[in-house]
């Protein structure tokens, strides 16, 4: 009876999008820049041997997984081959300076003025990042032979056309969040991974179709995977807070009281201490590709077999084991810093609030921290075994062709669920102001 009551909910939601004409336009102007986004990710760069690139990307599950992430558009090396991840990265490197440069503090306490101007830093730092980056690929790439030798000028001029496209895509995602529907950078990534999904998985199934019950294993676990994530990325604890406010009417004092809840989430730290992960347990091998040797195998080569996510047992433990540690100890990491800057403890003794049976202050601070403790614990644990579901899929199944990104999942999910609560917010709003009867 429930869920016929959700599926009915969620129709009527998608009937009212489209009965609201600023709704509608939200919508429709989103659609048009995420196929404008596709598009773009259709123009490719000189000087690259396309069929070598493709080769490279087939046979290696690094390179395959971000691809994926790119929609295709590393495949083809266009002119957005980088995607948002050099704003990205920009942006993590941003919130972690900001608690620890006085300067920055005191930006972020300005309120939206402040964050306009740490919004600008993060924007000139992407420049240099998405520089450094497009450089490195370039020589990754020259050193596997897919990159013909350039000459300075054009070099230059390739290094340019990728950080152009990387800022024209971070404009496109400002331009969704300012006038459409959801969050714009995410959004521009959820584009990317829906677009080159459906390739990536039918190319896996069918060289997988030599072993039917293994795909049918697989994409059940797939399915539980989707539900897990789903399951985590809602879960929270709720933290039980009473209001007493005095107010004075008529020369008279009342007493009013009330109560609420704090919601800690579980996964306060979101899909960040998977990016750090897959960045930190990525980086030994792209270094090594630099220097690998296909003719005569050396050390590079060794080193880029023993963290390639593909690599079969023991060997495979290397990097799984290290990403799912990495994982870990980033969740703790993140989630303590995001909590610090909350300061829960200090905001509620502020609004007259506290927690029934913890004394305001020290005491209120200290059961916080350790309940955030406990269950930063669990959420770590789970997004870690979110994180390593594609070796444990392989391994049981024992169907290596299909590799689905973890991470891929949980933006997928999050910021489906993201966008769903944004709609619902919309319709929800219009209702109260009495456009829908």
């Amino acid at each position: 009876m429930q869920r016929r009551e959700t599926q009915s909910r969620l129709i009527q939601a998608m009937k009212d999008m489209f009965m609201l004409p600023d709704l509608r336009q939200k919508l429709l102007f989103t659609l048009g820049i995420l196929v404008a986004f596709r598009f773009i990710a259709h123009v490719p760069l000189p000087g690259i041997d396309l069929a070598a690139l493709s080769q490279l990307f087939e046979q290696n599950q690094l390179f395959g997984m971000l691809d994926l992430f790119s929609g295709g558009a590393m495949r083809r090396f266009s002119i957005v081959a980088m995607g948002v991840y050099p704003y990205i990265t920009a942006s993590i490197i941003m919130q972690l300076l900001v608690p620890v440069i006085p300067n920055l503090q005191a930006l972020s306490r300005q309120g939206e003025i402040g964050q306009h101007k740490i919004n600008r830093i993060t924007h000139l730092l992407t420049i240099p990042l998405a520089a450094l980056q497009g450089y490195g690929m370039l020589a990754m790439l020259r050193g596997q032979g897919i990159v013909i030798e350039l000459d300075p000028l054009t070099l230059v001029t390739v290094i340019i056309s990728m950080t152009a496209g990387t800022m024209f895509l971070v404009w496109l995602g400002e331009l969704i969040t300012e006038r459409g529907i959801g969050n714009g950078i995410s959004l521009i990534i959820f584009a990317g991974i829906i677009a080159g999904l459906p390739e990536m998985l039918g190319q896996s199934i069918l060289a997988a179709s030599d072993n039917p019950m293994g795909v049918a294993a697989f994409i059940i676990l797939a399915l539980a995977t989707l539900v897990f994530i789903v399951a985590f990325i809602e879960a929270h604890r709720r933290i039980p807070v009473q209001y007493a406010r005095t107010t004075f009417r008529s020369g008279r004092m009342y007493r009013q009281s009330g109560s609420t809840y704090i919601p800690l989430r579980v996964n306060t730290a979101g899909m960040i201490p998977l990016i750090f992960a897959i960045a930190v347990v990525t980086l030994p091998a792209t270094i090594a590709s630099y220097f690998a040797n296909p003719s005569s195998p050396n050390f590079a080569n060794t080193m880029m077999h023993a963290f390639d996510p593909g690599a079969a047992l023991p060997l495979g433990l290397i990097y799984w084991g290290a990403y799912f540690l990495l994982v870990m100890g980033f969740t703790f990491f993140y989630t303590m810093i995001i909590f610090e800057q909350m300061g829960l403890a200090k905001r509620l003794q502020e609004q007259g609030g506290f927690i029934p049976g913890i004394r305001p202050g020290k005491a209120t601070a200290d059961y916080l921290d350790r309940i955030i403790r406990l269950i930063t614990f669990g959420g770590a644990l789970s997004l870690a075994l979110v994180a390593i579901m594609p070796f444990i899929g392989k391994e049981i199944t024992n169907v290596a062709t299909i590799t689905v990104s973890s991470m891929a999942l949980l933006i997928v999910v999050g910021v489906a669920l993201d966008t769903m609560k944004q709609v619902e917010a919309q319709l929800t709003m219009r209702r109260y102001e009495g456009f829908l009867k």
